[in-house]
């Protein structure tokens, strides 16, 4: 998907221009023309970057299965939203997340008004295939979709199917002509779980289109302070309000009815085992010694991506290992038997649950540009939580390490020492697992606060 992070980043890019401003009699006139001219190039280069976008998924798709995946979910899409919702007589209540994490993060508020409102229309759209695929069986849901990709036409045609009558979106959804209609037909737009921080373009001088795209939402829910002090310099104060991050209740409710996996349990049996999610080659390499060495303790490594490349490239660096698919078609007997110290899991979904077999966990991610995965699914089981170095876009991280339940490493000199002493000191392990629990249980009840303010507003019964 390298194409994709192009793109992205491209579009981000938003091109800067200089103009000179030379007198007082002019300069209000030349502002004004700039102003209209700067807005009108802005959205030039934003549907150039959504032309560039699909051509670029059509180029990629010939060899990448996400960006078949992307393409494939968005054939003949506004038939099958009508004939969804040809009949539906209900208020649709539509939540939009770019992908799995994010859907996560809209969970609870979601199943709160399903729960508190089954008479309301449920919908759910994806812009990812890695959010879609994964979720497009939802039962909270009465439908699932794909997103359109953005452009005039195109939202225009959605909202006039859909008809909301409340739309939540989440973190980092800022797609200019959906909220551009919404805010026209006064339909109630909320940002949940949003961050914010002086770099970012909303910020910049060349941002007008990125704050006006801030203007759309009738309030925006951020993480903290900082946040909304970021948007208080660029004259967002009233619609903003600091509700903390949705992500602990939903890993809260995870973590307190947990599925149990009788093949992890068996596999695991009393010996102290460190589960490593979400890993990419770089966290791999960083622990196959250790567990080729130590034979006693258990691994199990969930990769981020489970291809049969990828599998085989873990295979060939964990001496000891077998595939979830393969260990659960053995017998007792071959189990008794065998000598394998680590798990390969080859499916997607099990993550959260693994983590409650951890001794000690490893979350991935955190030795490549977008920095580590998430680390909460692990640190809400009380468990010391470790990951590499490029943890600083992500508060959780920074927070769960300055709270002593969470520690970073640059390499495996640092990593096999630090397993030695969570595996073997018990007061020191005993005083990390109560700092990541503590810090968890601490943060959580962000969903309620957002569920308070919609209820205060009224917004589910316009």
């Amino acid at each position: 998907m390298h194409t994709f992070c192009f793109l992205l980043k491209w579009h981000k890019a938003t091109p800067k221009l200089w103009f000179l401003q030379r007198s007082d009699g002019m300069l209000r006139i030349e502002y004004k023309f700039v102003e209209a001219k700067t807005r009108h190039l802005h959205l030039f280069f934003y549907n150039l970057f959504l032309f560039a976008y699909q051509l670029g998924i059509k180029l990629v798709a010939r060899w990448n299965p996400k960006a078949r995946s992307w393409l494939k979910g968005r054939i003949n899409i506004f038939d099958r939203l009508k004939d969804a919702l040809q009949e539906n007589r209900r208020p649709v209540i539509w939540m939009h997340c770019s992908s799995l994490g994010e859907f996560e993060q809209g969970r609870p508020i979601f199943e709160s008004i399903k729960a508190s409102h089954p008479q309301h229309f449920m919908l759910v759209t994806f812009f990812s295939p890695s959010g879609y695929e994964y979720r497009k069986e939802y039962a909270a849901a009465d439908l699932v979709m794909y997103l359109p990709m953005d452009g005039k036409e195109n939202a225009q045609r959605f909202l006039d199917i859909v008809q909301p009558k409340l739309v939540i979106w989440i973190k980092y959804e800022y797609w200019y002509y959906y909220l551009k209609q919404l805010k026209e037909q006064q339909v109630p737009v909320l940002l949940v779980s949003a961050l914010f921080r002086p770099n970012m373009a909303f910020f910049q001088w060349y941002g007008k289109m990125y704050r006006e795209i801030l203007g759309f939402f009738n309030t925006i829910f951020v993480q903290n302070e900082a946040s909304k002090a970021a948007l208080k310099t660029i004259g967002f104060e009233e619609n903003v309000v600091v509700a903390g991050d949705t992500r602990f209740d939903r890993v809260k409710t995870i973590a307190d009815n947990p599925v149990q996996v009788p093949e992890i349990a068996a596999f695991i049996e009393q010996a102290p085992t460190l589960v490593a999610g979400s890993t990419w080659p770089e966290d791999e390499e960083l622990l196959d010694h250790y567990a080729n060495v130590h034979p006693h303790v258990k691994f199990i490594i969930a990769p981020h991506d489970i291809f049969e490349e990828r599998l085989q490239q873990i295979e060939a660096l964990f001496k000891h290992a077998v595939r979830y698919s393969k260990w659960k078609t053995m017998t007792e007997n071959e189990k008794r038997q065998s000598s394998f110290n680590s798990l390969i899991i080859d499916n997607i979904g099990m993550l959260s649950s693994l983590y409650q077999y951890a001794t000690v966990s490893y979350v991935g991610g955190g030795f490549g540009e977008e920095g580590v995965h998430n680390v909460l699914e692990a640190a809400v089981y009380g468990k010391p939580v470790v990951y590499g170095p490029e943890y600083s876009a992500y508060e959780e991280a920074i927070e769960l390490i300055d709270c002593g339940g969470g520690f970073s490493i640059e390499s495996v000199i640092e990593m096999e020492p630090l397993a030695d002493r969570l595996l073997t000191d018990k007061a020191f392990y005993h005083e990390t697992c109560e700092a990541a629990a503590g810090y968890v249980k601490g943060k959580a009840g962000a969903s309620k606060s957002i569920l308070d303010r919609i209820y205060e507003k009224r917004l589910l019964t316009n």
